[in-house]
């Protein structure tokens, strides 16, 4: 988020929002909460940036555009403060929040009790509970050094114990664990990193995506991302803010005057923007930042729910494809150096087994992606 000020006597607006993806909105609910008059403006016909849902196959279907599955919205200190449950969002939390199948038949599956989850892992059950549970019984202190700004921690004690373990590169951590199935289980979680699980602190993405797992669950809107988006931008207009959607801004010349600017966009966006406003060094910055790697993803309107083989990944509202640890670990490797690997890992969503708004009675929806290589255009 990048922050222009300017020394108007008398403006339009006291702060402008540029970009209304959920953190353009929340600063945007931030500010008019202070009593700030803010404008926020989007350049899509709808709010939401990666929380937005759309018919995007077949009538009666709704697709997540982007986001499906939100286990760190759930568990938002900042999110959970606002009452958007009376503008619209309720949350459905599946029976498993992930499932992790194997070539073998077997799987691995995240519970929300610590101990069901470790008793499915054998050998591994000991260790699983010595690394997870006293994750979940910080989580109340950590949640706010975790999901906070760069910042000196509250809890420094607690946040060395986490950082401990989540410096650790993902794939080494793994290696910690004996069975298929709890390598297995963290390396898909790391994978959500988007980065080769061998890289450091890997493993911080895995152990908080785990933690949120036990501590809430991995939940999904009902009616599909959007009603995140939807709720925010409710709550943020019955506060007195105002939105403009349709407005696509490239200069700073299209902006109504304000005392403040703040941009919820890319760095490329921001310079074509702004560039000529910024210091020689931020904007050498900008121009230097590295995007990682893609993503493909395909949503599916079905006749019926996936037949997996494992029955648990039918109780999951995400399915984690990639198979062992090496697998996984090689393919994301293979990705990062620009190969497209033959059996990449998908993370799968299958919101229509647990919200009916989704989908055509009797129909179902799915949503998957893969990883694919930086300005990958290869079919």
């Amino acid at each position: 988020m990048y922050v222009q000020f300017c020394t108007l006597l008398k403006t339009d607006y006291d702060a402008i929002v540029v970009g209304a993806g959920p953190n353009g909105l929340s600063a945007a609910i931030t500010l008019q909460q202070a009593g700030v008059n803010v404008l926020l403006i989007e350049a899509k016909s709808t709010l939401g940036g990666g929380t937005r849902s759309a018919s995007l196959t077949l009538p009666g279907f709704v697709h997540d555009v982007c986001s499906a599955v939100h286990p760190m919205a759930a568990l938002s200190p900042f999110l959970s403060a606002l009452p958007l449950n009376k503008h619209g969002l309720e949350f459905i939390y599946p029976p498993f929040a992930v499932a992790h199948p194997f070539d073998d038949g077997s799987c691995a599956v995240l519970r929300q009790s610590v101990t069901q989850t470790a008793d499915t892992l054998g050998t591994d059950a000991f260790f699983y509970k010595k690394l997870i549970t006293p994750i979940v019984n910080d989580w109340p202190q950590l949640v706010t050094d975790l999901l906070a700004p760069m910042h000196l921690p509250k809890h420094p004690l607690k946040l060395t114990k986490f950082g401990i373990k989540a410096l650790l590169p993902a794939a080494k951590l793994a290696q910690k664990f004996t069975t298929q199935q709890a390598r297995g289980l963290l390396a898909g979680m790391a994978a959500h990193s988007i980065q080769p699980l061998s890289n450091i602190a890997t493993s911080a993405i895995a152990l908080v995506l785990m933690a949120a797992g036990h501590v809430k669950g991995w939940p999904i809107a009902k009616g599909g991302s959007q009603a995140i988006a939807n709720a925010l931008a409710n709550y943020f207009t019955s506060l007195g803010g105002s939105i403009q959607t349709g407005t696509y801004i490239t200069s700073l010349r299209q902006l109504p005057s304000s005392r403040a600017v703040l941009f919820d966009v890319t760095p490329r966006q921001l310079l074509q923007v702004a560039g000529h406003k910024f210091s020689p060094v931020y904007k050498w910055q900008l121009q230097r930042y590295r995007y990682g790697m893609g993503v493909f993803k395909i949503d599916w309107a079905l006749d019926e729910p996936i037949p997996f083989t494992a029955t648990e990944c039918r109780h999951a509202g995400t399915v984690h494809i990639g198979n062992t640890l090496e697998e996984m670990a090689a393919g994301e490797k293979a990705t990062a150096t620009g190969k497209i690997p033959l059996r990449p890992f998908v993370l799968l969503a299958q919101q229509s087994l647990f919200d009916v708004t989704r989908a055509p009675q009797g129909k179902h929806t799915a949503w998957a992606y893969c990883h694919v290589p930086n300005g990958c255009t290869q079919d």
